[in-house]
């Protein structure tokens, strides 16, 4: 099943484009997570409670679990949905934030990692890879003031992973998914209160996307996401982001018949030769 477990996170990881697609014409981009986060809760604290999930011993442990949260979600989502919601293309949130495998290597010395030359190559190869699936859906606003969240996000998933990585890499995920949501969706209702009204209009395709989020992404991506934190290397978790423009693109394509062109096809190719490189064991 561990063998497999890279695979389900990019595709599930990867239908995240759904809730958006659906979810975000009805909804403030940070009410619509901070409802996500509130849900997210609402489900696992039972869980957790009911399953007598182990917690934390020490107060250092429930802060890193926090910290990690905040980062990954309220920082990496609010900055992408804010982006997208407010003009900024899928195609050029998607290159920002394809930088993250790269950041990631050049941060892994704080984990005591090494980089290999043949790792360094496959980076390189899967951002360039990265670039032709989304060059054909760059469009406009590819410049301008919401290239400021796009990148904002891009540091808080690559802070996140490092960050989670060395100090709090093995938890829970009952129990830590509550204690990464709690301080995710205080900070997401704290800018929700500074910088929007609220406002959602309630219909079966927000239901739809919100559900989508919740259950999917939430609680399953996140759940593969911090089982990959914790049994590889930094490195190798954030080139499998690297395989989620592709795959997203290969989902609208099966999903809503958007366009496949020949480019994207290649770039799919490039960018999963880069993944292979890096993940290679010899």
């Amino acid at each position: 099943m561990q063998r497999f477990a890279p695979f389900l996170f990019v595709f599930l990881w990867s239908t995240g484009f759904v809730g958006a697609k659906y979810g975000m014409p009805y909804a403030e981009p940070l009410s619509f997570l901070l409802t996500r986060y509130v849900l997210v809760i609402a489900l696992m604290l039972p869980i957790a409670l009911a399953t007598r999930a182990p917690w934390p011993k020490w107060p250092q442990e429930w802060l890193h679990i926090g910290v990690s949260g905040v980062l990954v979600h309220a920082i990496y989502l609010g900055g992408v949905f804010v982006a997208i919601k407010h003009g900024l293309s899928a195609g050029v949130t998607a290159l920002v934030v394809g930088m993250q495998p790269l950041l990631t290597a050049f941060g892994s010395g704080w984990l005591g990692e090494k980089v290999s030359a043949r790792q360094w190559g496959g980076l390189v190869l899967g951002f360039i890879g990265v670039g032709l699936v989304v060059s054909g859906k760059l469009g406009a606003g590819a410049l301008g003031p919401m290239l400021i969240p796009a990148f904002v996000a891009l540091l808080g998933i690559t802070a996140g992973t490092l960050y989670q990585k060395r100090f709090c890499p093995k938890f829970d995920l009952r129990s830590g998914s509550v204690i990464q949501f709690v301080p995710t969706a205080i900070v997401t209702a704290i800018a929700v209160a500074a910088f929007e009204d609220y406002n959602i209009e309630w219909n079966g395709h927000f239901l739809f996307a919100l559900g989508w989020l919740v259950l999917v992404l939430s609680l399953g991506a996140i759940s593969l996401l911090n089982l990959l934190i914790r049994s590889g290397s930094a490195v190798n978790v954030a080139s499998l982001f690297y395989l989620t423009p592709p795959t997203t693109a290969l989902i609208a394509f099966a999903v809503f018949g958007e366009t496949l062109t020949l480019t994207a096809v290649i770039g799919m190719v490039v960018a999963v030769s880069g993944v292979y490189l890096v993940a290679r064991t010899k």
